[in-house]
């Protein structure tokens, strides 16, 4: 059933909606609510201690004061996916927990959630959280443009431009080369591609129909190849085309659940971001798509996808919503959008034979290294990840 619109513009009538939908168990909320608390999963061993929070037969009260908690508290840059993933372990491994956040009553609290916190990310009473990420950042906010008068919110902050000149296009009149389409860590989903729904590739699934929105286009990329770029906290949260050509098929608003990855902290402790994971979830998110037809090298597809927490994948107007019988231009590195505060990531789908592995030339980037702690051997090498949003 489709829940009513309810505005909600505070934290306190957030939680009041919560009592009462559990007073009243609307649609089954006490009922799932209680469901959940009962099947908690134990929380694994050498799990950081800051992002523990435990939800076995937590009561409501205690439900609407850790809502409180968050919306009161700040990130800064190392502490951004605390409150995310003390969230997370309500849901955790756990079937009744996934349920009730992608599912109603419970997924309007969540998305009623998500949307109070983005309007305090809109006003000025982010700006203190503002100050702290630019001093934090220091050095590096000399590539970006501050508008006259500072930035006015957290999400004008986050979605910065760059100066003109902070990331030139690698070969811009070569179309067979492909450039990243934001500052990401990169990984390799698949390259063999199937339509399935469920189709297992070592650790991953997939599904490109889903992903594109059902798009007709998608029967193209079958047998292709996929690329996850992750967007980390400390960068530059607008997304660029990784290709020239022309846009047929884009969308900005597919709409999805805003929680229910089961296992979370995998995604972002694994060492290497997002290595090995299970992208199928994915599918279920937040997330705009876009379609690029090139000249020679097939259609290649981006989709930006919201993760935990985010509501706002913002296309350009030319490419918010476009369909194949009036197609737009698009080139190489040109902007199509940004994210506002939240989990972040574009997938990338290439045509069967046309994008068979990431190759870069010598003496570029290739990644960065972590500093090793003292407490660090040659055996065991336990990387604390960066957090991303």
């Amino acid at each position: 059933m489709t829940q009513k619109q309810i505005y909600i513009n505070t934290i306190e009538e957030f939680v009041d909606l919560i009592k009462k939908w559990h007073k009243d168990n609307y649609e089954g909320f006490a009922d799932k609510y209680n469901a959940v608390v009962t099947n908690v999963k134990p929380i694994p061993e050498g799990t950081d201690p800051s992002v523990i929070h435990d939800w076995k037969n937590a009561t409501v009260d205690q439900l609407c004061q850790f809502f409180e908690d968050w919306y009161k508290w700040n990130p800064d840059l190392t502490t951004g996916l605390e409150y995310i993933q003390r969230f997370s372990w309500l849901y955790y491994e756990n079937k009744q927990g996934l349920e009730f956040v992608t599912q109603e009553p419970g997924l309007s609290i969540t998305r009623y959630y998500v949307d109070l916190n983005g309007k305090k990310m809109d006003s000025a009473e982010s700006l203190p959280l503002v100050n702290k990420w630019i001093q934090e950042l220091g050095s590096q906010m000399d590539a970006y443009i501050v508008p006259e008068g500072g930035y006015k919110s957290f999400n004008e902050f986050f979605a910065r431009e760059l100066k003109p000149g902070q990331r030139p296009i690698s070969r811009v009149n070569d179309d067979s080369v492909v450039v990243s389409p934001a500052d990401a860590i990169i990984n390799m989903i698949d390259d063999d591609l199937s339509l399935d729904s469920e189709i297992l590739v070592k650790t991953q699934k997939l599904n490109v129909v889903e992903l594109l929105n059902k798009s007709e286009f998608a029967k193209n990329f079958e047998g292709g190849t996929a690329v996850s770029c992750i967007l980390m906290p400390n960068v530059y949260h607008r997304y660029h085309a990784p290709v020239s050509g022309k846009v047929v098929e884009a969308s900005e608003d597919v709409a999805g659940i805003y929680f229910g990855i089961d296992d979370f902290p995998k995604l972002i402790n694994g060492g290497n971001v997002g290595y090995g994971y299970d992208y199928s979830i994915f599918e279920h998110f937040r997330r705009g798509y876009l379609i690029i037809e090139t000249e020679k090298y097939g259609y290649v597809g981006m989709i930006p996808v919201g993760l935990n927490t985010i509501a706002s994948v913002v296309f350009a107007d030319k490419f918010k919503k476009v369909t194949s019988d009036k197609p737009v231009e698009i080139y190489k590195g040109e902007e199509i959008g940004y994210f506002l505060y939240g989990g972040s990531m574009n997938i990338l789908v290439f045509e069967k034979g046309c994008f068979p592995a990431v190759t870069i030339p010598q003496g570029q980037i290739i990644g960065t290294l972590n500093e090793k702690k003292p407490s660090q051997t040659s055996n065991k090498v336990a990387i604390k990840p960066q957090y991303f949003f």
